[in-house]
């Protein structure tokens, strides 16, 4: 066996913890009972001792992927010199999807002819740390080690040895069998009822697309996008995960390699704000509960990302018995960015706020009481270096996208104020926003380059930058945004893809390289949506379209001179930016049609 392209994989889950599935048949990642639990299989991290459960032709094959219309069940298609199997594999959703039987359920059918098909039932429970027991048991097997456990109830007979569980069968046209995973049992559980747990669950997925508030083109790539955040939202508290694995790198053999199972405050609020947009508020109310509860009036002592359950320990350290993908050391879990002061993320959670109040969310008194904590932490600390958006793990630095959100939750709390009717210091508020643009204008602003930088002082951009118009800083066509622009992709463009900053001139606290990062050429594709270059944007973007794999799904990075995915799978802040951009895209160009049919076009403004 050796490793698959990370592109070669599928995404499954309940909202409470996912599954990657490879074309092969393969389930490399999974973790039980929740997205951030110790792996049960662990391949994609360790070919030889992370374990995996692959169902597939015992023969050679060829093999396509597809989802069920509308949902996150994934369908595996192999076919053969004697005939074509498929697996159906999903995570049942239940009537209360804020509960879950921890359940995975792979249903082989028959479609023609008859393959012979093996099974490897290969678990490797807590990250591979210590053995994993194996014993038959009725209907199955049972995987333990110390007081986990996990069963398989399986249709054909397996045999155990040296902790594997293997199976040989013959699959004929109209077979149906059902393999049953379950977290914490001490048998294997029935397989009786699959039929009815699959169509449940087909409904739980097609009634989040039914509800979608979004008639552009590209329909089909953004419905994948919403059903990939959803899966990422962990339903018990609402949080949600800014990606499904963790130590995936963001350069191959490099230590660029990090966690990101766990509910980023940043990557959250843009969710949260995209779902808004589309008609999908009540996922931001359980978002922003979760929140109050979490740091009623924490002020600045709230963390860039916290556990899905509310924890604020992500002590990160490293597994060293593993060899990372291909080679990619070190494996890391846990997320020491936990301890970043990052000023960015007041204003993104504001972003949240407002847009939730304008799709007609209600801001309680205690969410408001938050809402004036953040706005506290601003006033206090806004002068103050932290360590960006990018988390870099150099020196702290005057980050200018990290003013900019300063800047943005002082505009979006004054907006909520006179919204709500509350009484504050809105003349004191004003002020301090106006103060820190100005700060922004003169020390963010490099006159050689005639450019807006990094950080204050610094010689190179960011594509954080590209932020700027979004949020109304600037208008995209004032003529230093325009020159920033043109920098940044002087400075940044890789065969057409931006990178986020120059790692060389960066001080992140590595020497390594790193990909392209793919939701940034979506912020350049949006910027050229704002100031009425379609004709580029569109060209881009459909190129962007063929960057994700053969699902529609995104990895946090890309190898730009050969397409290759890297970083974390599938990335939620990058389906973010790619719904943003379709939806401005789409609206511009059909505003563009009206103007030259002279037609009008009512089309509301749409920056975040």
């Amino acid at each position: 066996m050796s490793y698959k392209p990370i592109s070669d994989y599928g995404i499954i889950g309940d909202m409470h913890s996912a599954a990657v599935v490879g074309l092969d048949g393969s389930i490399d990642w999974l973790c039980f009972p929740r997205f951030d639990s110790p792996s049960v299989f662990a391949a994609i991290l360790d070919d030889e001792k992370g374990g995996r459960f692959r169902v597939s032709p015992a023969g050679e094959y060829q093999s396509e992927q597809r989802y069920l219309q509308d949902t996150n069940i994934l369908c595996t298609s192999f076919t053969t010199n004697d005939g074509q199997v498929e697996i159906q594999d999903f995570m049942p959703i239940g009537q209360d999807p804020k509960q879950s039987s921890h359940e995975l359920l792979r249903i082989v059918r028959g479609v023609r002819g008859t393959v012979q098909m093996s099974c490897l039932f290969q678990p490797r429970l807590d990250y591979a740390r210590g053995r994993t027991k194996m014993r038959v048991a009725g209907g199955g097997v049972v995987a333990e080690q110390d007081a986990t456990r996990l069963a398989l109830a399986s249709p054909v007979g397996l045999v155990v040895a040296n902790g594997d569980a293997t199976a040989t069968f013959a699959v004929q046209e109209g077979d149906e069998l059902a393999f049953v995973l379950r977290w914490d049992a001490a048998e294997p559980p029935s397989t009786a009822g699959w039929r009815e747990r699959l169509a449940f669950t087909i409904k739980g997925w097609t009634d989040i697309v039914a509800d979608l508030d979004y008639r552009g083109q590209w329909r089909d790539e953004v419905v994948r996008s919403v059903l990939t955040l959803h899966l990422l939202v962990y339903r018990p508290t609402g949080s949600l995960t800014a990606a499904a694995t963790t130590s995936l790198p963001e350069w191959i053999g490099a230590d660029r390699n990090w966690d990101y199972r766990f509910c980023w405050i940043r990557d959250a609020s843009f969710t949260l704000d995209v779902f808004d947009r589309l008609g999908h508020i009540s996922e931001t109310a359980e978002f922003l509960n979760w929140l109050v509860v979490l740091c009623e009036s924490c002020g600045v002592r709230l963390q860039p990302l916290y556990g899905v359950e509310h924890e604020e320990d992500l002590t990160e350290f490293t597994l060293d018995h593993l060899e990372g993908y291909r080679g990619s050391k070190p494996v890391r879990i846990g997320n020491a960015a936990s301890s970043h002061l990052q000023l960015d993320i007041f204003g993104e959670v504001m972003i949240a706020c407002s847009t939730f109040h304008r799709a007609g969310g209600e801001i309680r008194d205690r969410l408001w009481e938050t809402i004036e904590s953040f706005v506290q932490a601003v006033i206090d600390n806004w002068h103050r270096p932290d360590r960006s958006m990018w988390e870099v793990r150099g020196e702290m630095r005057h980050f200018v996208h990290s003013k900019v959100m300063c800047w943005l939750a002082l505009d979006r709390a004054i907006f909520l104020a006179k919204a709500l009717g509350k009484e504050v210091d809105l003349d004191g508020w004003r002020t301090l926003q106006e103060e820190i643009h100005a700060d922004v204008l003169e020390r963010g602003w490099n006159k050689r380059l005639e450019s807006f930088v990094q950080y204050y002082g610094a010689e190179h951009t960011d594509a954080a930058l590209l932020m700027m118009p979004m949020v109304g800083f600037l208008p995209a066509e004032d003529p230093r945004m325009r020159s920033t622009v043109n920098r940044i992709r002087v400075e940044l463009e890789v065969n057409g893809l931006l990178r986020r900053y120059p790692p060389q001139q960066t001080d992140d606290g590595f020497d390594s390289d790193e990909g392209v990062f793919t939701m940034c050429t979506f912020w350049l594709i949006g910027y050229l949506t704002s100031i009425g270059e379609l004709d580029e944007a569109r060209v881009l973007f459909e190129r962007m379209l063929g960057c994700g794999n053969h699902l529609g799904l995104y990895s946090e990075m890309l190898n730009a001179k050969t397409g290759e995915a890297l970083g974390n799978f599938p990335q939620a802040f990058t389906h973010v930016s790619l719904i943003h951009t379709a939806r401005n895209l789409a609206l511009a160009l059909q505003d563009e049609e009206r103007r030259s049919t002279g037609a009008t076009s009512g089309v509301p403004g749409n920056r975040p």
